[in-house]
Formats: C-alpha cells, sequence, structure tokens
C-alpha cells in the first residue's frame, strides 16, 4: 500500500492526539475503570478523527477506508486497549451501517453527532445466548403503531454506560433467522432502557462493559436502518470493517511490546551478560518482529482490495483470526522475558496479556472466523444424508 502526503498527515494528527489526550491519562483510567468517553470523543471528533471514511454531508472527511486504516494503525500506540476498542466501536461497529443506509433524516440526528464526538455509540448485538451466534439472538422488536416496541437484553456491550445511542440488532419477524433481523437505533435515554451495572473484566479495564436490557421500549420505526429484514447482512458489512479495525489496531500495540522487551533485555542482565545476549531470545523476538510484519501485509492487502470494492469477508477473518493468536503470542512471549516484571500488573507486557486476548473472542470467535473461511473455501464438512426408513 501507497501511503500519499494526506495519510502522513492523518497519521500524525493521530499520534500527537494520542500523546496530548490519551496516554497521559491511561495508568489514571485504568485503575478507575473507565475514562471520560464525552471529553475524549469530542476531541477526537473536532480532529476529524470520528468520521474519517464517513460522508461529508454528515461532518466527516467522506475519505476512502485507507485512511480509517492509518487512524486504526496509530491507535495502537495506546497506552492499552481500551480506548483504542471505545474509539472503533464509534468508528468501524456503531455507525458504517448508519452511514450507508440510514435515511437522511436518522444520520442527521444520530451519525452527524457521533462524528462530532458529540454523541457517544454502542452496537448492541451479543446476548448471553448468542455472542458470536448472531443468528441466534432472541431480542425482539415488534411493530405497534408507527413505533417499534423492544423487548430483550444484550451482554458485553462496549460504551454502555456512557453511551447516547445503541445501533440495535433485534427480531422484527418469524422469518428464517438470516431474513428476520433489523437494525434500528435506540437512544439511551428511551423509556424501558437499563444499563446494567459495569463487568468487571480481565482487561480493558478502562472501557465501561456493561448489559443493557430492553422493557418494552418504543422507537419510532424511522429509527431503522434500511430495509427491515437485512439487519443481518447489514451487520455482516459492519464485521468486516470492525474485523480490520481490530487487526489494524494491534500492530503497533505489538510493536511496542517488542520493543519495550528488547530494551528491557538490553540494560537487564543476569549471569554477567545482557539477557538480549541470549540467542533464544534475541531470535524469538526477531521471529515476533517477522510475524506483525506479515500481519501488516495481509491487513494492508484487505484494505486495498476493500478501497476497491471487494468483499473482503474472507480476507478480514483471516487477518482478525492472525492478530488475535500472534497478539497473545506476543505478549505471552515478552511477558516471559520480563521475567517476575512481567508478573505486575502494570507492566507493558502485561497489560497487553490483559487486554489483548479479547481479540480472538469479540467481533467473532477465532472458531467463528475459521468457519467463515472454511466456508469461503467451500471445505465445510457436508450434511450427513439420512437412512432410508
Amino acid at each position: 500500500m501507497k501511503f500519499t502526503e494526506e495519510h502522513k498527515q492523518l497519521r500524525k494528527t493521530v499520534r500527537d492526539f494520542i500523546d496530548k489526550e490519551i496516554n497521559p491519562h491511561c495508568d489514571e483510567w485504568e485503575a478507575k475503570g473507565a475514562f471520560p468517553a464525552h471529553q475524549v470523543f469530542k476531541k477526537a471528533g473536532a480532529l476529524g478523527l470520528l468520521g474519517v471514511n464517513k460522508p461529508e454531508a454528515y461532518g466527516g472527511m467522506g475519505l476512502d477506508y485507507s485512511y480509517s486504516l492509518v487512524v486504526a494503525e496509530e491507535l495502537g500506540t495506546c497506552a492499552g486497549g481500551s480506548i483504542p476498542m471505545a474509539l472503533g466501536v464509534q468508528t468501524d461497529m456503531a455507525t458504517p451501517a448508519l452511514a450507508r443506509w440510514g435515511a437522511d433524516e436518522l444520520r442527521r440526528e444520530f451519525l452527524a453527532p457521533a462524528i462530532a464526538g458529540e454523541m457517544v455509540a454502542a452496537i448492541a448485538v451479543s446476548e448471553v445466548s448468542g455472542g458470536s451466534d448472531v443468528a441466534a439472538l432472541k431480542t425482539t422488536a415488534k411493530k405497534d403503531g408507527d413505533d417499534y416496541v423492544i423487548n430483550g437484553s444484550k451482554m458485553w456491550i462496549t460504551n454502555a454506560a456512557q453511551a447516547d445511542w445503541f445501533c440495535l440488532l433485534a427480531n422484527t419477524g418469524d422469518g428464517p433467522v438470516h431474513m428476520n433481523k433489523t437494525l434500528i437505533i435506540v437512544p439511551a435515554q428511551a423509556k424501558g432502557v437499563t444499563v446494567g451495572t459495569k463487568l468487571d473484566k480481565l482487561g480493558m479495564r478502562a472501557s465501561d462493559t456493561c448489559p443493557v436490557y430492553f422493557e418494552d421500549v418504543r422507537v419510532p420505526q424511522r429509527h431503522r436502518i434500511g430495509a427491515e429484514g437485512m439487519g443481518f447482512m447489514m451487520q455482516m458489512v459492519q464485521f468486516q470493517e470492525e474485523r480490520l479495525f481490530g487487526a489494524a489496531s494491534s500492530l503497533k500495540g505489538m510493536e511496542k511490546v517488542v520493543d519495550a522487551t528488547i530494551a528491557y533485555c538490553k540494560d537487564r542482565h543476569t549471569f554477567g551478560s545482557p539477557l538480549i545476549d541470549n540467542q533464544v531470545i534475541h531470535f524469538r523476538l526477531a521471529e515476533l518482529a517477522t510475524e506483525i510484519e506479515l500481519l501488516r501485509s495481509l491487513v494492508y492487502r484487505a484494505v486495498e482490495d476493500y478501497v476497491g470494492g471487494a468483499d473482503v469477508t474472507k480476507l478480514a477473518s483471516m487477518a482478525k483470526l492472525k492478530a488475535g493468536r500472534l497478539a497473545r503470542e506476543v505478549s505471552d512471549a515478552c511477558l516471559q522475558y520480563w521475567g517476575g516484571m512481567g508478573f505486575m500488573w502494570d507492566n507493558v507486557a502485561s497489560r497487553a496479556y490483559r487486554d489483548t486476548r479479547l481479540m480472538s473472542i469479540g467481533g467473532g470467535a477465532d472458531e467463528i472466523m475459521l468457519g467463515i473461511i472454511c466456508k469461503l473455501m467451500n471445505i465445510l464438512p457436508g450434511k450427513k444424508k439420512k437412512k432410508a426408513e
């Protein structure tokens, strides 16, 4: 991928924003278990970072997804995964379908303030009974006059405690499970919406994640994104950007852990020599750096194809699968070389060990990615035929 001067300037803008507005506060936010989303998002919105590839008519930059890639990659320089994930929900998970298929009125009401950072958005798809299995979700939205009446619950919802609205996927009919779902914008302040207690997570400690309950919640049918019954398809498209974002945002985070480990191993002496002099260590770090570069090439190729209009479901799934597994490998290997220091809570490797574990779960678990890849390779096992009676 060839980056223009505009790409480079955007990269610098993101990096300056992180150095000034995020990294100085990360430890404090991690300790508190939350960060001031409206404050941070407002500053990001003022720089245009929340609408890079969104339509200019609603405050976006109107650029192609290669520019979003630059933002995602630079977010990997954050001192932890919480803030990149929260920002990624806003830009690549809760708003792509609204930007692409939402009615003009709906986009002006919800997309424009999300791009400006005046509203915090959340994607409400996962349920206790259906995380990666999107087709199995049970939340319903039934028509009553000009409204939908929504009942159900969602689980593991990032940004939920501070969200102004949810991009909700619900069943709006009794037909086939892939054709009976609709994406609906639900204001967080709507009567009957209850945000549960923040979940006590292994990692991503500065990001608020909560269950959300919907009891006879009324929203006008005009809050529907696109055509009724097309929500599953739209969510699958949103997943492409979510998975590309996840893979891209992991790259510099992994490099940061490797670089910090190299510096530590140069400084730390055992048996009279620096740790880095051990061939097993410097060979392993070189191998990990190579794997990160290979993942970067895959991500760049997927984004190039996506910008070109191709369906990148397979490549995006491969990139997410590899990113999740490699992030676990990098953090675990580097933590080992820090020894006892690596077992400390605020160590760079231990934080990465906790935060990056989510990559193989959220947005579709590794096993879901493998299933998608197998399907697109036409190697799924066929259904067994019933024996004749």
